[in-house]
């Protein structure tokens, strides 16, 4: 069974989920200190951790695959959220400086074609950041979170396949140790119980994150121009809710 998107809007709407996105954003602020003129891109449901980046990347899109949905993001103001095919994603070739991936990789029938496709819009010096949920965690065990659906990845798994598609792990990093519970104990203490997680039971956090860079040597396989051509989206205008559709081309809103 797969979310789609009006559930991750929810579920990140509730207490629980506002304290998940507190945590990994600070994570992944930690990791990506200053994107100032880069192109950054959220693939799946990535905008919780996005706006951390608004006014600072130089270009900024959220691409939502057509199983998931997609919803306008921001609220206010052009929106930069497109529906996409995951496996053609409407980017040229090294088009992207970073990537977050997060709600997709867990829950893609062609994750292997899902990632050759990132390594092809990721420029040399880019980094691509996953976020899935732990295998070895209780999240994945419990379906009151979006972490608790799909399939979930140890990190021996997480790492052959990147370097099946090419990348190579850099960073491994370990979040949400606290139970996947909407207690108030739980949410008011969320530093206390990552401090305590990553003394007591470092390996069976919620999620895993893994920061990877691509292999430049790497073939590429030649895609023929007619292919290319049929790589399009779905812009999402403000005010609409688009799950499935079919697509035209999406320009990434410069700042």
């Amino acid at each position: 069974m797969q979310l789609d998107v009006i559930d991750l809007k929810d579920f990140y709407a509730r207490p629980l989920g506002l304290m998940v996105r507190r945590l990994l954003r600070a994570r992944i602020r930690a990791r990506w200190r200053d994107l100032k003129a880069m192109r950054a891109f959220g693939i799946g449901y990535a905008t919780p951790y996005l706006g951390e980046f608004r006014g600072e990347a130089g270009a900024l899109g959220a691409l939502m695959p057509a199983g998931l949905g997609a919803l306008p993001w921001p609220e206010r103001g052009q929106s930069m959220t497109a529906l996409v095919d995951e496996t053609e994603l409407p980017l040229d070739d090294e088009a992207a400086d970073r990537i977050l991936l997060v709600h997709m990789l867990e829950w893609s029938e062609r994750s292997r074609v899902l990632l050759r496709e990132i390594w092809r819009v990721l420029s040399p010096n880019g980094r691509l950041l996953l976020i899935v949920p732990n295998r070895r965690g209780l999240w994945a065990r419990v379906d009151t979170t979006p972490f608790g659906y799909g399939s979930p990845f140890s990190r021996s798994q997480l790492a052959k396949l990147l370097k099946e598609a090419m990348f190579s792990p850099e960073a491994w990093h370990y979040a949400l140790y606290m139970p996947p519970f909407n207690w108030r104990i739980l949410i008011r203490w969320p530093a206390f119980w990552e401090r305590l997680g990553l003394i007591l039971w470092p390996t069976f956090s919620g999620v895993i994150m893994v920061e990877a860079t691509k292999q430049v040597y790497a073939a590429m396989p030649v895609r023929e121009s007619a292919q290319k051509a049929r790589r399009q989206i779905v812009p999402v205008p403000a005010g609409a809710v688009t799950p499935r559709s079919s697509a035209r081309p999406f320009i990434p809103h410069e700042y």
